[in-house]
């Protein structure tokens, strides 16, 4: 019997649009880095690095570029912060789009973000045209929460119950959707459904058979 869920709760970069890791390989091919370089030095102490720094809005983008300068020459190359922040931003994926609004005619809909605070509002971007089509999309949440605002970034468990609290839910009658595994573990704990997010496809695939929405 299919499980009825009451709200659909996304992460956004990785998952709306395309994910910046892949902009991390290209950049890591082009400049002849070790595969995976830029995920390394944003996993050495992961709490209070140049990353979480940013996505918690205690450092601006200079900081960061020079934190991130630093972090990286210390693994053994150096890599701008700057030439980091400038792949964060990916393109639309308009199918995915397309579901949330299956999701929102069927109940309520969330957004939790780990962003940072560069660009034009929540789309880390400086193209005009780019900004507003992500502007578009953030409308259509119920509810969305952003870590350069809050201070607060994932995992902290804090993050996803103050959601639940604004959309009036409670974790078990969740669905949550994040292309990363750290940031998956605590909503699962607390009892949501959890998707991993690979491709357009899968999370598509995933999220039909989990909620039983037709998202073809």
């Amino acid at each position: 019997m299919q499980k009825t869920f009451k709200a659909v709760i996304w992460d956004f970069g990785g998952v709306f649009t395309s994910s910046p890791f892949d902009a991390f390989t290209r950049y890591e091919t082009e400049n002849g880095l070790p595969v995976d370089f830029i995920r390394s030095v944003n996993a050495v102490n992961p709490l209070e690095n140049a990353w979480a720094l940013l996505e918690r809005s205690e450092v601006d983008a200079s900081g960061f570029d020079a934190m991130f300068r630093a972090e990286s020459r210390a693994l053994g190359h150096e890599v701008p912060g700057r030439d980091v922040l400038s792949l964060l931003s990916g393109a639309l994926r308009p199918r995915v789009v397309d579901a949330l609004k299956v999701c929102k005619a069927q109940g309520k809909v969330g957004c939790i973000t780990n962003n940072a605070p560069i660009g034009k509002g929540a789309s880390m971007t400086n193209d005009n045209d780019k900004a507003a089509q992500v502007a578009k999309v953030f409308a259509m949440f119920d509810h969305v929460i952003e870590s350069s605002k809050l201070g607060i970034r994932k995992p902290d468990p804090r993050i996803y119950a103050l959601m639940c609290e604004a959309l009036d839910v409670e974790p078990a009658d969740c669905v949550y959707l994040d292309d990363l595994g750290i940031n998956l573990k605590p909503a699962r704990q607390m009892g949501m459904t959890t998707i991993k997010v690979l491709n357009e496809g899968q999370l598509l695939a995933d999220l039909e058979s989990v909620t039983g929405y037709a998202l073809a």
